[in-house]
């Protein structure tokens, strides 16, 4: 009796599988809530959950982001608002009420941040070629800077969509800066003539590489300034046309024209789109052509370039007042010009 009641309760037992039975069970099948899959299967399975896991992170780290941009753009037009009502905003092209755009005065603020955290590139690149850092440290050093000139390049694509005016018109930039913008930045043609002699030694396919680069941009640049010359005559002409009577221009042909106007208008964007990216393939190129060692000095000497510039802006700013109408009259003396001099050696003495 005893052994058929034993008999009977490992008969009834024996469907139900103990963990340790599962775990002994053949390496392409397991046991999975109450079900048995093969290998596949339970990759498919964990790489369905790693997915899930990495999105559900991606929707988290979006909904931060949101968050904080609208906690930021909360303060900056409230900091609009603050400024508006003191008088201290002054008009700029392309707006409409005369201040200011939220997306223009965010991205200025993003540029700051953008020229604080170049320096800080800078003076990495400094120290590394000071310190003779083997090339592959080195080399990192210089991948950054590339990839930081490309966080500058997606901030303006996004303010090209809500104000691109305000790139072209260059109020980001100081007024020195502005003698050298073309289509919202700087010439890659004009940038690497300024590189080359701090380039030395090229070889002679180095050389050949530095000026088939210059050319090239030279005539994409062609193509891209006769495209925006165009643009500038056939809106001009669509802005004009349209017959005008003793009564003015009729309300329907006034916004017909106007909407073809918009049309060519929304062109602007295309123009510096191409033409930002014409800068970043020249600084790409560059990397290529060069050694790390003379990519490092190029990145620097183009870093420290925007910097004198922007150093010439504050001076210019800055002159004597009381004396302007003198130096008109009588042109700078050779003391000015020594003071001015002077000045230069030392804002520039730590270079």
């Amino acid at each position: 009796m005893m052994a058929s009641g034993a008999s009977r309760t490992s008969t009834t037992r024996s469907p139900q599988l103990s963990s340790q039975e599962k775990r002994k069970m053949s390496g392409s099948t397991a046991v999975r809530d109450g079900k048995v899959h093969d290998a596949k299967t339970l990759r498919r399975l964990a790489q369905n959950r790693e997915a899930a896991k990495k999105s559900r992170l991606r929707k988290k780290a979006y909904v931060q982001q949101l968050e904080y941009s609208r906690i930021r753009l909360q303060q900056l037009e409230q900091d609009l608002h603050r400024a508006r009502s003191q008088g201290l905003l002054v008009g700029v092209a392309g707006s409409t009420n005369g201040a200011t755009s939220s997306a223009a005065a965010m991205f200025e603020m993003e540029y700051a941040r953008w020229l604080d955290d170049n320096c800080k590139h800078m003076s990495d690149l400094r120290g590394a070629l000071q310190a003779h850092l083997p090339d592959g440290n080195l080399s990192l050093i210089v991948d950054q800077c590339i990839a930081h000139y490309g966080d500058l390049f997606r901030l303006k694509a996004i303010i090209a969509k809500s104000d691109v005016f305000h790139l072209l018109n260059g109020s980001w930039k100081t007024p020195a800066e502005r003698c050298f913008l073309w289509m919202g930045g700087f010439r890659p043609s004009e940038l690497v003539n300024i590189l080359i002699p701090h380039l030395d030694p090229l070889t002679e396919q180095q050389l050949m590489g530095i000026y088939g680069l210059q050319h090239s941009s030279q005539q994409a640049e062609e193509a891209l300034s006769q495209g925006f010359e165009q643009l500038h005559q056939s809106l001009a002409k669509t802005v004009a046309d349209g017959s005008i009577s003793d009564h003015g221009i009729g309300v329907e042909n006034y916004m017909g024209h106007m909407a073809i106007a918009l049309g060519k208008l929304a062109s602007l964007e295309g123009f510096v789109t191409q033409a930002d990216n014409l800068r970043q393939q020249t600084l790409h190129q560059l990397r290529q052509i060069l050694t790390i060692r003379q990519a490092a000095r190029c990145f620097l000497a183009i870093g420290e370039y925007y910097t004198r510039l922007r150093a010439l802006s504050s001076l210019w700013a800055s002159r004597p007042r009381e004396s302007l109408m003198e130096s008109v009259d009588n042109g700078p003396t050779a003391s000015d010009l020594q003071i001015v001099h002077q000045t230069l050696q030392n804002q520039f003495s730590n270079f």
